[in-house]
């Protein structure tokens, strides 16, 4: 299976090894715009997002919990008229990652440009941006996530980034070899 491998910054692709790859940039506009350039312009069979993100005290996750997007909510728009706010991942990728990774946990994630912006138990930045890219493309998208911060600790000195970013690569390197 022809897997592009999608994350907002370097960092969190530097595990990556016989795949295709792809940085989006930091926040849900960047990541739209440059998915959705990338695919005008190649077709893979499937999408996997991946990269840190922070979860709420009152969750119960901890530091590099790995977290399989079951949605994928934009909590930053607010509009006076219907509009998508919501979107599902590819539900066979779920499954198939769900298999290969067994002790992840399967939650909504929330997109925010903002810390604390979300309104799920686990945000993240860019999520939503690309799997709507890859709804609209036709393309099955999948998001994972390993918990590096929690939202609500304002000193990012506490934020456990290396720990996240181990995580986040562990758990890669499993499903990119399973898919």
């Amino acid at each position: 299976m022809d897997v592009l491998v999608i994350a907002a910054t370097p960092g969190e692709l530097d595990w990556v090894g016989g795949a295709d790859t792809l940085v989006v940039g930091i926040g849900p506009v960047e990541a739209a715009v440059h998915t959705a350039a990338y695919l005008a312009a190649h077709r893979p069979d499937a999408i996997l997002h991946l990269g840190i993100a922070g979860a709420r005290r009152a969750s119960g996750l901890q530091i590099g919990d790995v977290v399989i997007g079951t949605l994928s909510q934009y909590s930053d728009l607010a509009a006076a008229v219907p509009t998508v706010r919501t979107i599902e991942p590819d539900a066979t990728l779920v499954e198939r990652v769900s298999t290969l990774l067994p002790a992840a946990l399967r939650q909504p994630i929330a997109t925010s440009a903002h810390v604390g912006g979300g309104d799920c138990d686990v945000e993240a930045m860019e999520g939503f941006g690309v799997l709507r890219a890859a709804a609209e493309a036709g393309i099955p998208a999948i998001e994972l996530r390993a918990i590096s911060n929690m939202v609500e600790e304002e000193d990012r000195a506490n934020w456990d980034f290396p720990g996240g970013l181990r995580a986040i690569a562990e758990a890669g390197r499993v499903v990119l070899a399973g898919l």
